[in-house]
């Protein structure tokens, strides 16, 4: 008889999205005379850009003709998408990094959940708290993360790094040795950045320990500080440790035609074999490319009219991020983010657990949020804002809470 792969019988109750889709589901059914606005799930809202637009079409218009038709994508994605990639966002910015080193792939997120699946079974993984919840599940999935302890929300293998407002949001180093350290900067859900030293710092600790870094760079494109990195690979000697995932969704809302990226070096090595050939292999055989449409549409980004345009929409989203920002303040709360990735992490007002809040804020406000405590321990007595909604809707969520 065939038998569950018990590790996903760990995994304690569902998504963190799913629960609170299925939440602002129920208070439809039961208020449907109330109109609900989300200001919690990560999805943008503006329509691709135009030069997006025009490429898809283009695409598609290739694919009705014998001449030009593309099946199947090469495995690591199409030369001319990789190339762009690499001359705009790592060699403009200084970045050893080549076309060959860049896997295409259907998104980030499945990248982030899939990563692990080329590294051993008993490796032990440090994440950021409270981060992303994708890390930590695919994790779980594979058996790396001991037991769970629903009191503390908590797995007894997984190597806690706390990201709270007392240490500004930028982990320590670990006082427990990890094989495999999962970084997200600029940070979901906190909206965190930290600095190119900052991040040389982890470079120097990971090669000293023998350490992979996972660097999640899906938000770089929300930078406004100057000092802060948006490549690992600014950093001296990341290429011998630290493995890249990048996004098309956030910076150019490809979030409903998926695609995104992942940078293995070659320089990455253990025991004399390269990552790099593994994830190769792994690409090879389980192949989650993008396909030529989707891939012609990503190249169309890094033209000078897709930068312009791409720039404009990601200017919109952050100008929400401020406007949430200030409006919460004046109204007494206390918030950080917003100032390179286009989330805002606020504190609950009065005790409040985040499902507390969630809750109250759904019923007062109909008002959506993500609960702090659904990204780690850590998160408890947090909550996320995006700055993904259009202006309007992102105006009357405000002027709610104010009343609240």
């Amino acid at each position: 008889m065939f038998q569950l792969n018990e590790n996903y019988l760990k995994l304690p109750g569902s998504y963190l999205f799913s629960t609170i889709a299925k939440k602002a589901a129920a208070y439809r059914a039961e208020y449907p005379d109330r109109p609900l606005i989300s200001l919690g799930i990560g999805d943008v809202t503006q329509p691709l850009a135009l030069v997006i637009i025009e490429a898809l079409h283009e695409a598609v218009d290739e694919m009705a003709k014998a001449e030009t038709f593309h099946g199947y994508a090469p495995d690591l994605g199409y030369e001319f998408l990789r190339r762009a990639i690499a001359e705009n966002d790592y060699a403009a910015r200084g970045c050893s990094i080549a076309a060959d080193e860049i896997f295409v792939s259907d998104g980030a997120k499945g990248d982030s959940a899939n990563i692990q699946e080329i590294f051993s079974s008993d490796s032990r993984i440090a994440v950021c708290d409270p981060v992303y919840p994708v890390y930590v599940d695919s994790n779980v999935m594979a058996g790396r993360t001991g037991e769970y302890d629903a009191a503390t929300g908590t797995w007894s293998k997984v190597i806690y790094m706390p990201c709270t407002a007392e240490n500004g949001f930028a982990p320590a180093l670990p006082d427990v040795t990890p094989d495999l350290i999962y970084l997200c900067f600029p940070n979901n859900p906190t909206g965190s950045a930290i600095t190119k030293d900052q991040l040389q710092e982890w470079v120097r600790y990971a090669s000293s320990v023998g350490a992979v870094i996972i660097y999640d760079a899906a938000y770089e494109a929300y930078i406004s500080e100057e000092n802060v990195p948006h490549s690992i690979y600014e950093c001296e000697g990341a290429r011998e440790c630290a493995i890249e995932l990048r996004s098309f969704s956030k910076n150019a809302g490809f979030t409903g035609t998926r695609l995104g990226f992942t940078v293995v070096p070659k320089d990455l090595k253990c025991n004399g074999v390269m990552l790099h050939s593994l994830w190769a292999r792994r690409h090879g055989t389980k192949y989650n490319g993008a396909p030529y449409i989707i891939q012609k549409a990503g190249c169309a980004v890094y033209t000078p009219e897709g930068k312009a345009q791409i720039a404009e929409q990601v200017a919109r989203y952050m100008e929400n991020a401020k406007m949430i920002r200030e409006a919460l303040k004046e109204s007494g709360y206390t918030v950080y983010g917003g100032v390179n990735a286009p989330y805002i992490w606020m504190k609950t007002p009065d005790g409040l657990t985040s499902w507390e809040f969630f809750d109250r804020l759904l019923n007062e406000a109909n008002v959506i949020g993500t609960p702090g405590s659904g990204f780690g321990p850590s998160g408890e007595g947090y909550f996320r804002l995006t700055a993904f909604g259009n202006r309007e809707n992102t105006k009357e969520a405000l002027e709610r809470i104010r009343r609240m």
